[in-house]
């Protein structure tokens, strides 16, 4: 696990949430504070699964390098929210490899707005795409309702979308029609798999049963097959 830069995702916190699942599992768990890891290759060789809980803040270009790497070797890359999707905002190579990125999450009404987090908080609905009911990360999952924040993502065709989130149109805001966003998604990377699951702003969203069961079964997943090692 790597975790770290804002601390407003809770990163110490939120990680250790699934640890004692990693643990039941059969993972050895390795919690590291930077992403200086990223750039030791012996490390990086011997590792099944990188779960990453670091929002923005920046990267190293050697540790980027030894991030891609890692993955294109077999090495799973996986995470939640702010700490997957909006890390390291001027890393090209970074974002390339995630192939998503958070643009924004809308807000209230101006009206209804009182300056603190709960301003970007919407209830909105995740939608299952045809992938997503049958993919072993979302079978059995329904559509559900959360109220927290709902994330914008500029995104690429090599993801693999297994849930969506659609933005409305609402006077406040200068979009002229519905924008359909992914919510949850995998993609190959070599013989690396990643997945990303846009929510989980805060522990009770992570908490969340729907939301947990994809994260921890999202982890699973993308962890080093047979066929990778």
């Amino acid at each position: 696990m790597v975790r770290g830069g804002w601390e407003g995702h809770r990163p110490v916190e939120a990680t250790d949430l699934f640890v004692p699942f990693l643990g039941k599992s059969g993972f050895e768990v390795r919690v590291e504070e930077s992403t200086s890891v990223y750039a030791d290759a012996a490390v990086m060789s011997e590792t099944d699964l990188i779960v990453q809980c670091v929002t923005m803040s920046k990267i190293e270009r050697d540790e980027v390098a030894g991030l891609r790497a890692a993955v294109a070797a077999g090495t799973g890359f996986a995470g939640w929210h702010g700490g997957i999707a909006d890390s390291f905002r001027d890393s090209a190579d970074y974002l390339q490899l995630v192939g998503g990125q958070f643009a924004t999450h809308p807000s209230k009404e101006p009206g209804e707005c009182g300056g603190d987090e709960t301003d970007n908080f919407l209830s909105h609905a995740v939608t299952m795409t045809s992938l997503g009911r049958e993919h072993p990360i979302t079978t059995g999952i329904d559509d559900f309702e959360l109220t927290t924040e709902q994330y914008w993502v500029l995104h690429d065709d090599l993801i693999d979308v297994l849930a969506t989130t659609t933005h409305p149109v609402r006077p406040w805001h200068p979009w002229h029609r519905p924008i359909v966003s992914p919510a949850v998604w995998t993609r190959q990377w070599g013989d690396g798999r990643i997945v990303v699951t846009t929510p989980g702003h805060s522990l009770d969203v992570l908490e969340n049963l729907n939301v947990r069961t994809i994260v921890e079964r999202g982890m699973l997943w993308a962890a080093r097959t047979a066929s990778a090692s």
